[in-house]
């Protein structure tokens, strides 16, 4: 069943389901490295049978590793044995630059190991779909060009950054297809950068190729999830909606009941219990209880799926990740 299909009904049985974007801490269970694990197909596709086996996730979510996609640039990655990698430095500073980027073919990098990992799950899992995760275009232009920098950067050289965001947008269509003829069910796009963005700006540097990429790749059978957990969401609210995924999801910062009075009834929505706060520093008792407040919130809304705000940690605790699920089917 199609992914958006599979969230509906899920969504109108009473939200008795839910789709956390949950990968690294299959780690514990595997007893491997964070590090082993982003590079590692095998050890990818071994995370998302886990977390398909142990949960009742609604879907398998491979791994939202945003250096990737950087790093096949030519950006420098640092590992972490127990976190998620890094990009570190600055490679693209001007015009010239810019221009002299390339778009890398997808045996760069990682790219091909992340894909292999999702061709390898949805072998393995038969009773779920397989979400990929990607970064956004203009999260990929912030790491090439430096988080901070690109702020500047869209104010003072913007032909620079627009340069950089064709560019990530091309390889993000790319690899996006590469997922989907691996056999994936659906892509989960990060954004998170374009959320500390002015509405305008944010319509100018990032909805625009997000949209791009949603009509490239987004069918009959395959949706994308746009993800943004940037504080100023609750501002661009409109556009967002208006990129045309299937489905957005959002970060704890924002209200999230705010979200759904403002979203069209079509939309699917998801979020958003806080990653840190609950899953890593919570308890079982702390979660249960933030998922029935926010399911008191939301729960009435039919467009509406549980989920966290954002990637849970390598690290948190397998007690609350079971505590979220139980919750969830407390809830009536």
């Amino acid at each position: 069943m199609r992914v958006k299909d599979l969230l509906w009904q899920a969504a109108s049985a009473g939200h008795r389901a839910a789709l956390p974007i949950l990968s690294f801490p299959a780690a514990q269970k595997l007893g491997v490295s964070v590090e082993e694990l982003v590079k590692s197909a095998e050890l990818q596709a071994a995370a998302m049978a886990c977390i398909a086996a142990e949960t009742d996730a609604v879907a398998a979510v491979s791994l939202m590793d945003l250096s990737v996609e950087a790093e096949a640039f030519g950006a420098a990655v640092r590992f972490f044995p127990d976190e998620v990698p890094a990009v570190v430095g600055q490679l693209v500073s001007d015009e010239d630059e810019a221009e002299a980027l390339e778009v890398p073919p997808l045996t760069a990098g990682r790219l091909s190991v992340c894909v292999a990992g999702v061709r390898l799950a949805r072998e393995r899992i038969a009773d779920k779909p397989v979400l990929a995760g990607c970064i956004g275009p203009y999260s990929l232009a912030g790491r090439l060009c430096d988080v901070t920098e690109i702020m500047y950067l869209c104010f003072d050289e913007p032909d620079m950054v627009h340069t950089v965001l064709e560019k990530a947008t091309e390889l993000l269509i790319a690899y996006g297809q590469a997922m989907k003829d691996a056999g994936a069910d659906g892509l989960m796009m990060a954004e998170p950068l374009a959320g500390l963005l002015s509405p305008d700006m944010a319509r100018e540097f990032s909805h625009g190729y997000v949209k791009q990429i949603v009509e490239a790749l987004q069918d009959a059978d395959f949706s994308v999830i746009y993800h943004n957990c940037g504080n100023s969401v609750a501002c661009m609210l409109d556009d967002i909606f208006a990129i045309g995924a299937d489905g957005c999801h959002f970060g704890n910062a924002v209200d999230m009941e705010a979200v759904m009075k403002a979203a069209p009834a079509d939309v699917l929505c998801m979020g958003n219990i806080d990653p840190a706060g609950q899953f890593v520093q919570g308890t079982p008792e702390t979660m249960r209880a933030a998922v029935k407040t926010l399911l008191d919130r939301c729960g009435k809304y039919p467009n509406f799926v549980l989920s966290s705000g954002c990637d849970i940690p390598a690290h948190a605790a397998w007690e609350n990740i079971h505590g979220f699920f139980e919750a969830v089917k407390q809830w009536s």
